[in-house]
């Protein structure tokens, strides 16, 4: 009895000690996604700002797999050291849960919020061929011509495949849905014209708008968004209460030193204070929502609950 708690008193010890000297080594950020998504602009985004205020190399490593499962459950299973963290969205920390059976990590129970990035509404854009000006006619399309749609899915069970789900529940639609590795790779069929239509994060999507590579039908806010005031909600176009959108945050492995996860929430929180960073993510039509740790883990908890009762309800299977 007395070694155990000896040994609890050493590891204690030894945890402070590594917390005061965090970091001496560099920094890596697991995004579970390919290159060019909205997780991945993110943490590039705020990479160089961790680096120049904690000293350290922070490096930015793309992991994708298993719609963001893989490189989820390869932080869960990291060090709690502080040294691997993940950015990961809605997708790896709150929807997971309900669409796979097999998932080998427990988003809450695994990770150590540190803090919610940014929160994105999504976009529901079509290819510039489809003759839909907007949501409503989009829906006559699709019911006039149900094989004619190929939704654009960036992770099989991810949030922009549920909006899609919900959508076509609520306009009596079918489209088939065609899967891809991730966001990037999806909004690339989408302009190349393989896909025709899909809800996807702002941050990410209204580049491609602006450049008129996409049409913009609908945005998927409760209200319409500060930055493009023009575009309609899915709410006000005949689909009252709809509302979904993707957002990201960072998780440590469980059981990181709370002294660590502190520091890094504080050296984050500094960065999406600044002016540049504020404006950066007001103009790709994304807000940051500061959350303390504690509130970031109350809100993964409750959007786990909303999505696992959209998934039961709509008693979609996903493998």
């Amino acid at each position: 009895m007395v070694k155990r708690i000896l040994a609890a008193i050493l590891l204690l010890l030894a945890n402070v000690a590594a917390a005061q000297s965090w970091p001496s080594k560099p920094i890596r950020i697991i995004v579970p996604y390919p290159p060019g998504g909205t997780s991945d602009i993110l943490a590039r985004a705020i990479a160089p700002g961790i680096t120049a205020a904690l000293g350290q190399p922070v490096v930015v490593e793309n992991k994708p797999g298993a719609t963001g499962n893989v490189g989820a459950e390869f932080v869960a299973r990291s060090p709690a050291d502080g040294y691997t963290v993940l950015l990961a969205d809605i997708g790896s920390l709150a929807i997971s849960p309900s669409v796979f059976s097999t998932l080998t990590f427990d988003p809450v129970k695994d990770f150590a919020p540190v803090i919610m990035v940014a929160y994105s509404p999504h976009l529901l854009v079509v290819h510039p061929s489809v003759p839909a000006k907007d949501a409503k006619e989009l829906v006559a399309l699709a019911k006039a011509k149900p094989d004619s749609f190929n939704f654009a899915v960036s992770g099989i069970g991810g949030a922009n495949h549920l909006a899609g789900i919900d959508f076509a529940q609520r306009a009596g639609i079918k489209w088939t849905y065609v899967p891809y590795k991730g966001g990037s790779q999806a909004l690339t069929d989408m302009v190349g014209g393989q896909s025709n239509v899909m809800f996807n994060g702002m941050l990410a999507t209204y580049p491609f708008v602006k450049d008129g590579k996409l049409k913009v039908l609908a945005i998927s806010s409760a209200k319409r968004f500060s930055t493009a005031p023009e575009i309609p909600t899915v709410a006000e176009s005949g689909m009252p209460g709809f509302e979904t959108g993707s957002w990201q945050g960072i998780v440590a492995p469980a059981g990181t030193p709370p002294e660590v996860v502190s520091k890094l929430h504080a050296t984050v929180t500094a960065i999406l204070a600044t002016a540049d960073m504020k404006d950066r993510l007001d103009k790709a039509g994304a807000e940051v929502r500061p959350m303390s740790p504690a509130q970031f883990g109350a809100f993964i908890r409750d959007e786990r609950d909303r999505w696992a009762k959209v998934v039961k309800e709509s008693g979609a299977k996903f493998d």
